[in-house]
């Protein structure tokens, strides 16, 4: 399975109600378990035991609010309708560049356009590469550097102006 098709189940779980389900087919075996304050993924080879992965403790949002100097903020209370957000597709470890010594791939002012790749998000050891789904000017970077992200989280803030 890939991201996407995780992604997508655990949606319908999330949607449905249900509170676990396993798939096992002989390519790989995979639990998702429904908590009110986690949410459990396990994956492995079928021929081996499932070792359950928990996800890394999340620590608190504290990116999100960062304080912002006086007139940005004024402008970014007027004119917050117009950006929008690129979310984390998926549980994990948010990187903003391919390995600690690289540049990131993306920094406030940059252009982008809809498929470039802005950041990765490392979700069960596997490196996912976030592509934009949107064209536009970075205008803020939401989430530091190596910290963990929730499903949905806003990563950037974009201008598509």
């Amino acid at each position: 399975m890939n991201p996407k098709e995780i992604k997508n189940m655990i949606d319908f779980i999330a949607k449905s109600g249900l509170a676990e389900v396993n798939i096992e087919t002989e390519e790989f075996k995979i639990k998702v378990k429904r908590d009110t304050e986690a949410q459990v993924i396990a994956s492995a080879p079928a021929a081996a035991p499932a070792p359950v992965a928990a996800p890394a403790p999340t620590a608190p949002a504290s990116a999100a609010t960062e304080a912002v100097p006086a007139p940005e903020k004024a402008a970014a209370k007027d004119d917050s309708s117009k950006y929008v957000e690129i979310k984390s597709p998926m549980i994990g470890t948010f990187y903003r560049s391919p390995k600690p010594e690289d540049p990131a791939f993306v920094n406030v002012g940059d252009t982008i356009s809809a498929g470039d790749k802005v950041c990765i998000v490392e979700a069960m050891k596997l490196f996912n590469e976030i592509e934009s789904e949107v064209s536009g000017t970075i205008v803020k970077v939401l989430v530091d550097n190596s910290s963990p992200v929730e499903y949905d989280q806003p990563l950037f803030l974009v201008d598509p102006a």
